[in-house]
């Protein structure tokens, strides 16, 4: 249903967010500002992009959002962190957990094309480009000199 996936979505865009603020807030080391500025725009453009527009989707299946950090605890995929990682983790997890949200996005477009929700996939669909970018920007800070 698709209702259902949005919540999970909600509570995984809000907890992928905050550990990208998390990041921004944190990082250090010879790459310092770079990867200051990029965390920054990275938790401001999901933020920006999908929190508020995800819950206004759930309301207008006449469904009420979570909205509790309990409540997002339980329903995001992506898992918080309480530790502060070496800035090229901090990268890899936010690689890692970029592409398990393309995985739940994908889950999330074919329910509301199923459901023929076709404002919620063409939603969908942004959000999809969006963490396709996020992705690439991501493996690119991992990858090595090229010879």
């Amino acid at each position: 249903m698709i209702a259902d996936d949005l919540k999970v979505l909600l509570a995984t865009e809000y907890a992928f967010s905050i550990k990208a603020q998390l990041f921004h807030w944190n990082v250090e080391g010879p790459d310092f500002a770079q990867l200051h500025e990029f965390f920054g725009e990275l938790y401001e453009e999901v933020y920006d992009g999908s929190i508020d527009r995800t819950a206004e989707f759930i309301r207008t299946l006449d469904e009420y959002t979570p909205g509790s950090f309990e409540r997002f605890a339980e329903l995001s995929i992506v898992p918080g962190q309480v530790k502060i990682p070496r800035a090229r983790l901090m990268i890899e997890e936010l690689a890692a957990n970029n592409q398990q949200l393309i995985e739940l996005l994908n889950q999330c477009f074919e329910s509301a094309t199923q459901e023929r929700q076709e404002g919620i996939a063409n939603f969908i669909a942004e959000r999809l480009d969006a963490h396709g970018k996020h992705g690439w920007m991501l493996r690119s800070f991992l990858k090595g000199d090229r010879a």
